[in-house]
């Protein structure tokens, strides 16, 4: 399925989301959706664990 399709699918879940729940279920969905797709990156093995919680270093250390 190309990405346009799923695009498409995913704006017409949100604007039935929109229309018949409120603004309540737009954010609800569109939240839940963004969650899906960062688990399913992970689950692909396009993401890791690792890059949300990096440890920053200061720059001041670094000379």
């Amino acid at each position: 399925m190309s990405m346009a399709v799923v695009g498409m699918i995913a704006g017409m879940a949100l604007g039935f989301a929109g229309y018949f729940g409120g603004f309540g279920a737009f954010l609800l969905v569109a939240a839940l959706g963004a969650i899906g797709f960062i688990a399913g990156r992970f689950l692909e093995g396009d993401i890791e664990l690792g890059d949300f919680f990096r440890i920053r270093h200061d720059r001041r250390d670094r000379r």
